[in-house]
């Protein structure tokens, strides 16, 4: 078992979510987080069937600004 990241925002739409999983690229969505997350999951176990996984260090999330016209 890997622990993976998953980022997970509204989509342009906002009546999906987008899931993001930024250690191997793979991207999802669903109309709830836990749809939203199970689908990045299964996208994601696909993808590694296909794909070498390198091991990586966790992801690190954070935050930050820029100036907006």
């Amino acid at each position: 078992m890997k622990r993976l990241t998953a980022v997970i925002y509204s989509g342009d739409s906002k009546r999906w979510l987008v899931a993001f999983n930024p250690e191997t690229g793979t991207t999802s969505q669903g109309r709830t987080i836990e749809q939203a997350l199970a689908n990045l999951k299964e996208a994601t176990e696909l993808y590694l069937e296909e794909h070498k996984f390198t091991e990586h260090s966790p992801a690190f999330l954070t935050t930050f600004e820029v100036a907006h016209a």
